[in-house]
């Protein structure tokens, strides 16, 4: 007869041992996992020792025969080094002053800011002011005279005084008037009618122009009480910048007469004579009053 199979007959029998282990398997496996613990173990108290002693044993799956290797000394904590930053040196024929105001009828002289130099290009300028901006009863004069060379691009008068005016002062425009030019020992110069605001309002005359081919000024002249300044006072002002050195290019010209006041040509016989007068017309009309 043929047989037929069930699902109960896949199963091992119960005298077959494919389903157990061999005892050895089982041995061979503990044996193993004892070294390997020991072996972590053996490794960890080496690694305490080489901290303790300030030295490293060989790493963790290193051979037996390697060499150990020295541990390097504790790396020192950064510290920033602080330095003063120092400016190169200067010559002092470069930093000294190269023009004034010559303009002896002024109550306060003109002051003489320190010259700047362009470390790039070596260019020189520096500024002079008379008064101040806050005494509104004075006139304030702020002129700025600097090197120039040819195919500089030359900015707005407008954008000129705003960058002037906060660049030192501490000013800002805040309104523009009428533009002209005005006729100077410089020629021909670009002029501009602008309110400054600081501690307080005042109107002035914003000016530019070219002294020669190497060098520029540019500035502005406020009138005392708030009023705008006329052209003549911003062109005697112009007149009275003169170079400390002689044989400066572009200052070769005459000065305006009118802007300087004539001499005293009386004698100390006139002077005398005239205050004698004075006197006996007042004498005279003292002893004429009933």
């Amino acid at each position: 007869m043929r047989r037929i199979t069930t699902s109960d007959d896949t199963g091992e029998r119960p005298g077959s041992t494919g389903g157990q282990r061999h005892p050895s398997t089982a041995l061979r496996i503990s044996a193993r996992l004892a070294c390997a613990a020991a072996a972590i173990a053996a490794l960890s108290l080496l690694a305490r020792e080489s901290r303790e002693n300030g030295r490293t044993g060989p790493p963790p799956g290193a051979l037996a025969g390697d060499a150990p290797t020295v541990m390097s000394e504790a790396p020192k904590p950064f510290v920033p080094s602080v330095g003063v930053a120092v400016r190169p040196a200067v010559p002092t024929a470069m930093a000294a002053p190269r023009f004034r105001l010559d303009d002896p009828d002024v109550l306060e002289p003109a002051r003489a800011e320190g010259t700047r130099i362009d470390p790039a290009s070596g260019r020189r300028e520096e500024t002079l002011n008379q008064g101040a901006f806050p005494n509104i009863e004075a006139p304030y004069l702020r002129m700025t005279v600097g090197d120039t060379g040819q195919g500089d691009p030359t900015p707005g008068l407008f954008v000129t005084l705003v960058r002037r005016a906060a660049d030192g002062p501490g000013l800002s425009v805040i309104r523009t008037g009428e533009r002209g030019r005005l006729a100077t020992k410089f020629g021909l110069i670009e002029t501009l009618e602008a309110t400054f605001s600081g501690p307080l309002d005042r109107v002035c005359t914003g000016f530019a122009g070219s002294a020669g081919a190497a060098l520029r000024f540019e500035g502005w002249l406020c009138a005392p009480l708030g009023q705008a300044p006329e052209p003549r006072a911003v062109a005697c002002a112009l007149d009275a910048l003169v170079p400390l050195a002689p044989g400066v290019p572009g200052f070769d010209g005459p000065r305006d007469p009118a802007c300087r006041p004539a001499p005293d040509t009386r004698t100390g016989s006139l002077a005398v004579v005239g205050k004698r007068k004075n006197e006996a017309q007042v004498r005279r009309n003292t002893q004429a009053r009933p």
